[in-house]
């Protein structure tokens, strides 16, 4: 499978994941031949980002830290949730504490695979979607950092929760003043349902260690931990899938994004964590190296996020395939000079 931008999608090529709504429901079956139709009803709904079948990268498998199956769940419970919210309702707590208890597992067992944000959103999943990466990113995150099996719970809750106070808010432009407002309606929400720390988590996760945070404006060792990894989470998802200045990034830009806040907006330490869990350049993105060569991430390294396998495919003057793989770990005068698409 290739991971391709909806605008270079041509009719007749082949979906290589199933589309979901925030109910679960299949709006594009896995397989299915994409037509005109389909690809301007994918731009429309706002997706961006899919994957393609291609013959030559068959055999390439996206590794997931959460399967399709649990985020479908997972988003169906918090639309579930959030539902119930905008209506004045309250949510279920051992309904959550249960959902929970499964993801933390899968993450737990996981946890070797890099996390590589290639969800295809559309605009009624997108803040599910959202809310389930802030969580899996921040669980991975504190696992690297010690937290012990209650820690990650309460981590893993006030991820999920960590914009709940943006629910039934008509505009979520996230300007100072809407996030100011969302921070104290999520900790006012959260803490008659859970603790109060897992409520700060929402409180606090646009504080900044340099005081420039909102909504206190808070220093470094006034900020929870659970804040401050959710708000290099948060931060994250957001670069990739929220535009900035009329663009989105891509994972590498993004972490370079983040680096340069290291002490000041983000947290140090947890942001070496982070940086230790995600995948800089995803499985199926298409890249261009130094070599001036093109081709495909096809496979990963733990803890060299930086350092992919690269599959280059070239096409010789008889019409056949000479396919061969760069092993960028193995080639330390090689390296990725731009991701295209």
């Amino acid at each position: 499978m290739r991971y391709v931008h909806v605008e270079d999608i041509e009719p007749g090529q082949i979906l290589g994941r199933s589309i979901f709504s925030a109910n679960g429901n299949v709006l594009l079956s896995e397989n299915i031949e994409l037509t005109v139709y389909m690809i301007n009803t994918l731009r429309r709904i706002g997706v961006e980002m899919l994957y393609i079948k291609d013959e030559q990268f068959a055999d390439v498998e996206i590794e997931e830290v959460v399967s399709e199956e649990t985020k479908r769940k997972m988003t169906k419970k918090l639309g579930d949730m959030f539902d119930s919210i905008r209506s004045g309702k309250s949510f279920s707590d051992r309904s959550l504490s249960v959902s929970v208890d499964g993801l933390l597992d899968e993450i737990m067992e996981n946890h070797d695979v890099l996390v590589q944000l290639s969800d295809i959103r559309t605009e009624d999943n997108r803040r599910y979607l959202h809310a389930l990466n802030v969580c899996t990113m921040s669980v991975m995150t504190g696992m690297n950092l010690g937290l012990n099996a209650q820690q990650l719970k309460e981590l893993a809750i006030g991820a999920l929760l960590h914009d709940v106070g943006k629910v039934g808010i008509e505009s979520e432009h996230d300007d100072p003043q809407t996030r100011n407002h969302h921070t104290w309606r999520g900790f006012d929400m959260i803490k008659r349902e859970q603790s109060l720390i897992i409520a700060h988590v929402a409180l606090q996760h646009h504080e900044s260690p340099d005081g420039s945070g909102i909504p206190r404006g808070l220093g470094e060792g006034e900020i929870h931990l659970y804040a401050k990894i959710v708000a290099v989470a948060n931060m994250y998802d957001n670069l990739l899938f929220e535009e900035q200045d009329g663009k989105r990034m891509m994972p590498h830009e993004a972490c370079e994004h983040l680096m340069a806040l290291s002490g000041t907006k983000l947290d140090r330490d947890v942001l070496i964590e982070f940086l230790r869990i995600v995948s800089i350049y995803p499985t199926g993105v298409s890249v261009r190296l130094t070599t001036k060569e093109t081709g495909v991430v096809v496979g990963q390294h733990r803890g060299l996020p930086g350092r992919p396998i690269i599959r280059i495919v070239l096409q010789d003057r008889d019409d056949s395939m000479d396919v061969k793989e760069v092993d960028l770990a193995k080639q330390p005068t090689v390296f990725i000079e731009a991701v295209l698409g």
